[in-house]
């Protein structure tokens, strides 16, 4: 994922994807700060879902307030925020992960067995109405 304005600087590697989401009624300002050479700041409106790149290192801070004043009210680990593991091996070629996979089989199996009983007592209903 590329961050055109604030690229991570080239000699880490290491980058991960993360993802806060401002669960507030108010605008929050998002900012690292902790990485060398390296800033970066974001306002994330309410409800707004803010996806980035960062080290595994990095702490998102995070300023709530009105208008003119702004008072630090978290500090989170970027690890905590990661999305993506760095594994793409356990992806399908339908962009869908084994996990994801088995669960969607788990639930068409679950649907099956349930529409498989209220068939057979449809069946047993019509019979004995007849």
């Amino acid at each position: 994922m590329a961050q055109i304005l604030d690229p991570i600087p080239n000699e880490h590697r290491n980058s991960i994807l993360c993802c806060y989401v401002n669960a507030t009624n108010q605008i929050q300002i998002a900012r690292i700060t902790n990485i060398a050479k390296w800033y970066f700041e974001r306002v994330v409106f309410p409800g707004q879902r803010l996806v980035f790149e960062a080290l595994p290192e990095a702490l998102l801070e995070i300023h709530t307030g009105m208008m003119a004043s702004a008072i630090l009210s978290d500090t989170i680990p970027c690890d905590r925020l990661s999305i993506n593991d760095g594994r793409d091996d356990d992806i399908d070629d339908d962009g869908m992960s084994d996990s994801a996979n088995r669960d969607k089989n788990q639930t068409i199996d679950t649907t099956d067995n349930r529409n498989q009983k209220n068939i057979t007592s449809l069946k047993s209903i019509l019979v004995s109405a007849s």
